[in-house]
């Protein structure tokens, strides 16, 4: 059974309540101490994973391993794992606030095994920490083992056996249960297997149905008597189809125990957001408002979801997830928005996220020393957001109200998708807060057609979908290659060794030869294959550093590949995705291997360069400015980072200059291989969205003082003076709140240059003065065109008094009142209203409609005295009537108006309609 606990915690345990801290501490060295390996929390962004919007469960960062396309230097692990689930299947949004026990954000705590131990460990293990170390009553535990009500699969008599040997455990506990609540699988097909769970019951007290006829308090029943605290999976099979499954070769155990729920259970409370970590929350709110315990429990749902809520944001903001429109930054956005609308109804109608966010990073900052890290960036975005709310919170909610309205009329009870949508594209108000609002009135939302009306506006912008689907269904096919190719000494169980630091070219062998993921023997010339070398040069494409290209050709030279990229289809193995260019190939045949060294160095320069570009962000900008995202190819670079505003000339000025004064001074780059652990303590900055393993590779950049520390697995350059240099090429919006820099370097920057150069020279030869003086010169003819324009237009203007004097004399009598409209060919707005002075100038009642061409677009302008007014003619209502065959719209004033539309072709039948509008409407 390994280890024992140590025995004074024991004690403790049995005789005081332990803090959350304390307890999520001691689960971690339970398992330490029988040999797992404590690995950190992966972001709440999962790493290489594009089928989820957040982590929402321990196992995620391992789904890999049990798919077989991940290996890990360790066979047992032990974490406590941040989570979120606000979309999706897992979507517990709608709950939160309203019971006391779910959340938008929540900790897993969970050991693994890979292929090491199995049932009679885990549950020991299990039983052991529970009982002998937390001290629960053996009494009050029951546990659940899988049986199959369709009788295909095996029932887990083994993992009934176990627990029936456990010490005290009554025999009478342990129920079995069918697929729904005790058989665990990932996907339609893959590793699957029984699991089984550990449940408490907290007595009579915590049943919600106490007093419903006939109710029976039960496991997996219907009341919140029995509450679930541990899931033990044993993965032992493999899916084939809906009825067929296979033994896997090695068995795994996956666990996973709710971390709030189990403090609440030993700190003996009766609600998740009565333990501590969260009470101290909760606390703060309360201390801001002012309002007894009383006045709290009695109004206690605006409490709860702010506590959630500020916690969730502060998490999502520490792993680079800040507010913004779309994926997951509109559920940061949309949670915030939510926690402010919930303060407002009890008071707190000012910023005041970074209050209780402030006691999340005091609270938890131990445990997760990003929130520490990141304290201003996470409290700059709160308050930031709760600002942009207010200003837009008010008309949003009016809008809403006449919505709710219009419904009542019509009898309706549904907000439609549109209405909802433009709501929050509008005002800011998010879906979710909309159908709180709406249920709070009695109606609901149109939440697909929501949804639809979001992703036709996202394609209507160009911005595409955000997530695709990432699998590869021929794992299996490439893991029986590799199987059969270490079975035979062919290559290490270890896998292909990968080393893209050192050789580009190197001689190997074919080990293995596929096509649209099939095993195959040869390849003819135009085969598009994926080949198998025992070891690879070739970078595979990682933390936005595009894939390697080259030439694999064998040895006697009968036949050549050109190498397209590589990737990882299993674990243990990569393969070099090619065209074969000439010549048969077969496998076993010996080759020599050759990356692009051209093209490796462009993107080596361009890699080290967004690690100096990032420095510089920081520096001018500040630490907010972090990576969100980025692409590292020969050609140039992409960086994105969080900051909420567009950047000026200086400060990118500043950035440019600064990263050339970096690469000037020639640094070296110190690359070392460390922990995870010690280099985040180190302080080593992690990248948004990316995977780490135990041990990390490390880029330090600084001779004297050290100005960049990143993880990185990527090439670089030996000395910054490699890149050559760096220009900017571009700056702009990527998402709300993401920034993005284009760049290039080296022999791209060199060819920008000297493209500049010569059209620099162009336009100085074309304007017959030297590069030196070309701006001086442009600026000269700018104002000489300045000029010749204002007189331009003088002259216009005057031509169109003339014309309108002119025709002045021609208005037509309707009714004994003088009306005239006319087209203005050239006049802009000012020289329209203008004309309409005159006419009142000659007739003291009147009215008269002006028109002209502006940019290709009909302008018209309206004037009516005011003795007409009363007669029935509205100088807003008459042009809003003529807009109309313009394809336009407009308004005004009853005395004067304008309005403006798209199509200039239909100007002469709107001045047309004036004088019949007029003869209908004037009294």
């Amino acid at each position: 059974m390994g280890k024992s606990f140590c025995p004074f915690l024991i004690g403790v345990f049995m005789e005081k309540i332990f803090s959350g801290n304390e307890i999520r501490k001691s689960f971690i060295e339970f398992f330490k101490e029988r040999g797992h390996t404590v690995v950190a929390s992966s972001s709440l962004v999962p790493g290489g994973d594009a089928t989820l919007l957040f982590t929402n469960a321990g196992m995620v960062q391992f789904k890999e391993v049990f798919l077989g396309t991940d290996k890990r230097p360790y066979k047992r692990a032990v974490n406590s794992q941040k989570c979120m689930r606000v979309a999706g299947k897992h979507n517990d949004l709608d709950d939160v606030g309203r019971d006391d026990w779910h959340h938008t954000f929540f900790e897993m705590l969970g050991n693994w095994s890979f292929g090491d131990y199995y049932k009679k460990e885990a549950i020991g293990w299990a039983w052991e920490l529970l009982t002998s170390v937390w001290g629960l009553d053996r009494k009050k535990l029951w546990v659940t083992v899988f049986q199959d009500e369709k009788n295909e699969i095996p029932s887990d008599t083994e993992a009934a056996e176990i627990w029936l040997h456990q010490p005290e455990m009554e025999e009478d506990h342990v129920l079995f249960f069918g697929r729904k609540e005790n058989f665990w699988e990932m996907a339609d097909t893959g590793p699957c297997g029984p699991c089984s769970e550990i449940h408490i019951d907290r007595g009579e007290a915590f049943c919600d149905k106490i007093d419903v006829p006939g109710h029976v308090c039960k496991v997996n029943g219907d009341c919140t008597r029995f509450l679930e605290l541990w899931n033990n999976v044993f993965i032992q099979y493999n899916r084939l189809n809906e009825t067929e499954l296979e033994p896997l070769p090695a068995t795994h155990v996956d666990t996973g125990m709710g971390f709030e729920r189990i403090v609440s259970v030993l700190q003996d409370v009766d609600s998740n957001y009565k333990i501590d970590l969260l009470a101290n929350l909760i606390k703060q709110v309360q201390n801001l408002t002012g309002m007894s315990d009383k006045e709290v429990y009695s109004n206690y749902t605006p409490y709860r979801v702010i506590a959630d809520h500020a916690r969730a944001a502060t998490f999502l903001i520490a792993d680079g997830v800040v507010p913004g429109n779309t994926s997951r930054n509109y559920v940061c956005r949309m949670i915030i928005r939510r926690a402010a609308r919930f303060g407002g109804k009890i008071g707190l109608n000012k910023p005041f996220l970074v209050e209780i966010a402030s006691e999340v990073i005091k609270s938890y900052g131990e445990a997760y020393p990003e929130l520490v890290r990141n304290q201003e960036t996470i409290l700059n975005n709160l308050t930031r957001e709760e600002e942009r709310f207010q200003k837009t919170l008010e008309a949003g909610l009016s809008n809403l109200e006449e919505i709710f309205e219009t419904l009542k009329i019509k009898n309706e009870t549904i907000v439609s998708g549109t209405d909802a949508f433009e709501l929050y594209a509008t005002h800011g108000l998010p879906l979710e807060i909309t159908r709180d609002i709406a249920r709070e009135q009695g109606f609901e939302v149109d939440e697909i057609g929501f949804k639809n009306a979001m992703e036709q506006h996202r394609l209507d912008s160009g911005a595409g979908k955000t997530f695709g689907i990432m699998g590869n269904d021929d794992v299996d096919n490439y893991r029986f290659v590799f199987d059969q190719l270490v079975k035979s000494n062919k290559i290490s169980k270890d896998g292909v060794l990968y080393d893209p630091y050192h050789e580009l070219e190197f001689e190997s062998e074919i080990l293995a030869l596929f096509k649209e993921g099939n095993a195959i023997e040869e390849a003819l010339p135009g085969d598009q294959i994926e080949i198998l070398l025992p070891k690879t040069s070739f970078y595979v494409e990682s933390g936005g550093q595009v894939a390697d290209t080259g030439l694999i050709h064998s040895l006697d030279d009968e036949f050549e590949i050109e190498v397209l990229g590589i990737r990882r289809p299993a674990a243990g193995m990569i393969v070099h995705i090619g065209r074969v260019i000439s010549g048969k190939v077969n496998v076993n045949k010996s080759v020599f291997a050759l990356v692009d060294g051209q093209r490796r160095m462009d993107i080596m320069r361009n890699h080290t360069a967004t690690h100096l570009l990032h420095a510089e962000l920081h520096r001018v900008l500040g630490i907010h400015a972090r990576q969100a995202g980025s692409l590292v190819a020969p050609d140039r670079l992409r960086f994105d980072f969080t900051h909420p505003d567009g950047l000026s000339a200086d400060q990118l000025e500043d950035i440019e200059k600064g990263v050339n004064k970096a690469i000037l001074e020639n640094h070296h780059l110190n690359i070392a291989h460390k922990t995870l652990n010690e280099a985040i303590s180190e302080g080593a900055m992690a990248l948004f969205g990316e995977k780490y393993g135990e041990f990390v590779r490390t880029i330090t950049i600084g001779n004297q003082e050290t100005f960049s520390y990143e993880l990185c697995g990527g090439t670089h350059v030996d000395d910054t003076g490699d890149i050559g240099t760096f220009i900017i090429t571009s700056e702009g919006s990527a998402a709300a709140g993401i920034r993005r820099i284009e760049a290039v370097t080296g022999r791209a920057a060199y060819d920008l240059v000297q493209r500049r150069t010569t059209l620099l020279k162009t336009v100085a030869g074309n304007l017959s003065t030297s590069v030196e003086t070309v701006v001086e010169k442009v600026d000269g003819l700018q104002k000489e065109l300045e000029n010749l324009r204002r007189e331009n237009s003088r002259l216009r203007q005057l031509l169109a008094k003339e014309t309108f004097i002119r025709e002045l004399e021609e208005a037509r009598m309707i009714n004994g009142v003088p009306v005239h409209g006319q087209i203005l060919p050239g006049a802009d707005n000012e020289a329209l209203r203008s004309m309409t002075d005159l006419f009142r100038e000659k007739y003291s009642s009147g009215i008269v409609v002006v028109a002209s061409i502006i940019d290709n677009k009909p302008m018209l302008v309206a004037s009516v005295t005011e003795d007409l007014v009363a007669r029935g003619i509205h100088a807003g209502q008459l042009i809003k009537y003529l807009a109309g065959f313009v394809g336009g719209g407009g308004g005004g004033k009853p005395t004067l108006a304008q309005a403006g539309g798209r199509d200039a072709e239909q100007l002469p039948v709107a001045i047309t309609k004036l004088y019949d509008y007029v003869s209908d409407n004037l009294k």
